[in-house]
């Protein structure tokens, strides 16, 4: 491997040293920066109910990369869940959203705590988006547990 193929695949965290664990710092969703950052928080304009802004850190080939993330807040992660799935919904338009689980990206995930939402795009474009438990081919029928919504 060269040095420059192998510099290009410790920057895309290809490394094994590379897959570190996130560390999350908890922020408040109006959009107060951490002080170890001055990224604006994306998810300032959505109403949230459910859900928490966090910004995390992930450790990519030794760097730090701080961005935001949409997570379910305390009460909502401890109530009890059994016998289907969370995904993320629009149901404006019934697109379908993912969920980031450390470096993988996941259309649907069984435990509460794996609900990370980093796409700030998916969820500035729809008016509402709704993390819902159940059935991901019967949205119609499942829970909604919790929501962002864009006064558009």
């Amino acid at each position: 491997m060269t040095a420059v193929t192998a510099a290009a695949a410790l920057s895309l965290g290809v490394g094994s040293a590379a897959q570190a664990a996130p560390h999350s710092v908890d922020v408040a969703a109006s959009g107060a920066a951490a002080s170890t950052t001055d990224s604006p928080n994306p998810f300032a304009a959505a109403e949230l109910d459910g859900l928490q802004a966090r910004q995390v850190t992930m450790w990519h080939a030794g760097q730090p990369l701080s961005h935001w993330v949409l997570t379910l807040d305390e009460e909502t992660a401890a109530r009890s869940y059994t016998g289907g799935v969370f995904f993320l919904y629009a149901p404006a338009t019934g697109d379908r959203g993912w969920f980031r689980n450390l470096d993988l990206m996941a259309s649907t995930v069984k435990d509460p705590r794996q609900v990370t939402i980093a796409d700030a795009q998916f969820v500035n474009s729809h008016p509402r988006v709704e993390v819902r438990y159940g059935d991901p081919a019967q949205p119609d029928l499942a829970r909604t547990v919790a929501t962002s919504t864009i006064w558009m």
